[in-house]
């Protein structure tokens, strides 16, 4: 007897387990970890707890800050030694834990307070610094507000960004060197093209898309029924 081939069922996905997957995705992409992380994720084993991690890193850059740090000198690496020494082994969780949705704000305060006390201590101009904190700020909230309409930056952004690693490392090595300055100008005018230009252009294409939808919808709408009927007619005789 010939029977007919059964088509294979799709597995329906688990509903928790896609869930957990969106949540680890979107903290992941919070965190905004550069190409050194993503190198050495898959050779630090299964890594530190995020949340108690980071956490640690912000006390001891906070304790390093009220103590004090030279104006110049390999000591101004002091705190960018201890954001990254804890936070990067933090990178192959899943990020699952109860409070692991803290680890994306505790570690941007981290770089924050971080590029400010050393850019501080070096005598970095304060308006540069206020300008980096928002281009990388605006960086964060922008890949924030598309993560929640569903809309996820590219993957080479997060690259071409450096991640907080490398620009904590950037600016720590140029402190220490006593070029702060020119290198926070540099830093912070190729962040602010990369990510305006960048973010610009994605919501231009999402706009166009999104109208160009809305459009064809509405001209579904206002066509009648005859009018639907003549032109699917007249696209079958052409054929």
């Amino acid at each position: 007897m010939i029977t007919q081939p059964q088509a294979m069922a799709t597995p329906t996905p688990d509903p928790d387990e896609e869930r957990r997957r969106i949540q680890t995705a979107r903290l992941l992409a919070y965190r905004d970890d550069g190409p050194l992380a993503h190198v050495l994720a898959g050779r630090l084993g299964p890594g530190l707890p995020p949340m108690p991690a980071t956490l640690a890193a912000l006390l001891g850059v906070i304790a390093v800050t009220a103590i004090g740090l030279p104006d110049r000198g390999l000591l101004l690496l002091l705190p960018v030694a201890i954001a990254v020494l804890l936070i990067l082994p933090t990178g192959p969780r899943n990020h699952l834990g109860r409070f692991d949705w803290l680890t994306p704000p505790l570690l941007r305060a981290t770089e924050f307070l971080t590029m400010i006390a050393i850019g501080l201590a070096a005598g970095a101009p304060k308006w540069l610094l206020f300008v980096l904190v928002y281009v990388v700020g605006y960086h964060t909230y922008d890949t924030v507000y598309r993560t929640r309409q569903s809309v996820w930056p590219p993957a080479w952004v997060f690259q071409a960004g450096l991640g907080w690693e490398l620009r904590l490392l950037i600016i720590g090595v140029g402190a220490a060197l006593g070029i702060v300055t020119p290198v926070l100008a540099v830093l912070t005018a190729y962040l602010f093209v990369l990510f305006a230009v960048e973010s610009v252009t994605s919501w231009v294409r999402l706009d166009k898309a999104s109208a160009q939808a809305g459009a064809d919808a509405e001209q579904d709408l206002e066509a009648s029924p005859e009018d639907a009927l003549e032109q699917a007619t007249g696209e079958a005789e052409k054929g």
